[in-house]
């Protein structure tokens, strides 16, 4: 059954993903295995979390974490990684969007120490890439590059094709805004078209919002909003909805480079704001009400009321 819902979560709809993971969670009750407990409260919290609902997934994360922080499993159910881990994973994940960065920045880092303790590559593997997420965002270059850099040096050694071309993106984001913009964008596609060629599916809404940034900053911005139209097909293929409040952001970004009509740009702040509230996103919140207020502050100073351009971040 995890094996079925690994797949579902990577490949399928995460209403599908969903389904498998109330079942896994239901048998391992039945057996009353704690083992089997932390596998299970793994699969419901990363599925709740790219689903939007991250405090849901935070509370099954923190359930996870309880268990096997309580000494009572001995040997962990063999899997492809520890799922202690990814709940430590998918707990400071939750933090940020709560708003709780210490307690963020303190888990992401016990979660690639133990790790690497437990001399799982693949679970470090998984650290590392949501790691550089963090990082970016932070909007922090220099540290997705770090991250990045170190996953792609242990997927090249592990042959994990999957987390090397989720390397190649985010190391072509750190380019795009530190170094040469073309070269950043032609590693970021390269990057996007290598993990879906291994057929995952998840994730790909967040790579072309970071590719539709990439495209700004080289002013290819017109190429920009037809990436973030991609990537909201790409939603509702998937499902995968944690960064929908953003992607709403930055269709307002875009639309005010261009000079689109002032309702759309405000249909989309709008729609950014209420996205995030309603996944109870702080920081995504505070993002998107920061960039309506900029707005609302040019249109106010502007000549004929236009704004002619609103910062990406």
């Amino acid at each position: 059954m995890i094996g079925q819902w690994r797949y579902s979560f990577l490949a399928d709809k995460l209403s599908a993903a969903m389904h498998i993971a109330e079942r896994v969670y239901s048998l391992a009750q039945e057996q009353d295995d704690p083992r089997l407990m932390i596998g299970a409260y793994n699969a419901l919290a990363a599925t709740l979390y790219n689903r939007g609902d991250f405090e849901s997934a935070r509370q099954h994360a923190m359930r996870g974490l309880q268990i096997w922080r309580s000494g009572t499993v001995q040997s962990p159910v063999e899997e492809v990684s520890t799922p202690g881990v990814i709940c430590l994973v998918y707990s400071a994940l939750t933090d940020w969007h709560l708003g709780e960065m210490a307690f963020c920045k303190a888990t992401i880092a016990e979660a690639i120490s133990r790790a690497n303790e437990l001399n799982d590559m693949y679970a470090l593997a998984t650290a590392l890439f949501w790691a550089a997420i963090l990082a970016y965002c932070e909007r922090n270059p220099a540290k997705v590059e770090r991250y990045a850099s170190d996953l792609s040096e242990l997927s090249t050694r592990q042959n994990f094709e999957f987390w090397l071309a989720g390397a190649s993106i985010l190391r072509g984001w750190a380019c795009t805004v530190s170094g040469p913009t073309a070269e950043g964008v032609s590693r970021i596609e390269d990057g996007i078209d290598d993990w879906r060629a291994t057929g995952g599916i998840l994730g790909v809404p967040l790579f072309l919002a970071l590719k539709a940034e990439a495209l700004h900053l080289a002013h290819r911005t017109s190429e920009a909003l037809e990436a973030i139209t991609e990537a909201e097909a790409w939603v509702e293929r998937s499902e995968d909805r944690w960064w929908c409040a953003e992607l709403h952001r930055l269709r307002a970004v875009f639309l005010t480079a261009l000079g689109a009509d002032g309702s759309q740009i405000e249909a989309s702040l709008c729609e950014a704001i209420k996205t995030a509230k309603e996944q109870k996103s702080i920081s995504l919140a505070k993002r998107a009400e920061a960039t309506s207020a900029e707005y609302r502050r040019q249109k106010a100073s502007a000549s004929g009321g236009r704004v002619s351009r609103l910062p990406l971040w």
